[in-house]
């Protein structure tokens, strides 16, 4: 578990952007259940590609893209375990994998991306790939 006051910026980095932080299952269960319309899951980490690509490529994503995910949510891995436990079973059967993102439609999880295609990336490459993933996902 790593210390409230590191974490801190890191929730800041995707709140700020609008991000609804979710740190109970509880939570988790109220944003993803029999959910309508379309949800963006951020799986936040402490890590460099969540600093360099992950963050920074779901802000820029969100700016740019015409067509956005009705709700956008975020865990935070190693830090909201409960929170981060019961997302990751919207996310079956992907492995538990941090950063990461998914994309669900209609409570059906249509769009993973896991950490081993945010690493070596740059923010541009992962913002382009959700730009294209809401384009065909998020569209009425």
């Amino acid at each position: 578990m790593y210390p409230e006051h590191i974490v801190a910026p890191m929730r800041e980095d995707l709140v700020s952007a609008g991000f609804q932080e979710l740190k109970t299952s509880s939570e988790v269960d109220s944003v993803l259940k029999d959910s309508k319309g379309t949800t963006l899951l951020v799986i936040n980490s402490v890590c460099g590609c969540a600093a360099g690509a992950a963050r920074p490529g779901a802000k820029l994503a969100l700016q740019r893209s015409k067509v956005k995910p009705t709700t956008i949510v975020t865990v935070f891995a190693g830090v909201d375990k409960e929170a981060t436990q019961k997302a990751r079973e919207y996310t079956l059967p992907y492995p538990p994998s941090s950063p990461a993102m998914a994309l669900f439609k209609d409570g059906q999880l249509v769009h993973f991306v896991e950490r081993h295609n945010i690493e070596g990336r740059n923010a541009e490459m992962i913002a382009q790939h959700l730009e294209a993933t809401f384009e065909e996902f998020c569209k009425n």
